[in-house]
């Protein structure tokens, strides 16, 4: 999976904790929209400051179980199509 920060844009408090859980490799913006499913993550803002790509479904659902264990939310969780690009948007409670 790669991942990225937006520029600009304020990491959340518990960015930290993201890095600490999950296997991402650093990334451009560009390569990692080019991943076939895409994650993004809210800062306290609101504002999505983390993209997360992933080529395989199993890297995906991986990816938002340890999302998940870390107390965020998938705001797209009851939506069947993709929102703005992102399959995933994760943000805490």
């Amino acid at each position: 999976m790669k991942t990225t920060l937006l520029d600009g844009i304020t990491p959340a408090k518990f960015d930290k904790h993201i890095i600490g859980n999950l296997l991402l490799n650093v990334a451009t913006p560009d390569e990692v929209r080019k991943e076939k499913m895409l994650i993004g993550v809210r800062n306290e803002a609101g504002e999505v400051y983390r993209l997360i790509g992933a080529t395989k479904v199993n890297s995906f659902n991986n990816a938002s179980e340890e999302l998940v264990d870390l107390g965020l939310v998938d705001e797209l969780i009851d939506s069947e199509e993709p929102q703005d690009g992102f399959d995933a948007i994760f943000k805490q409670p």
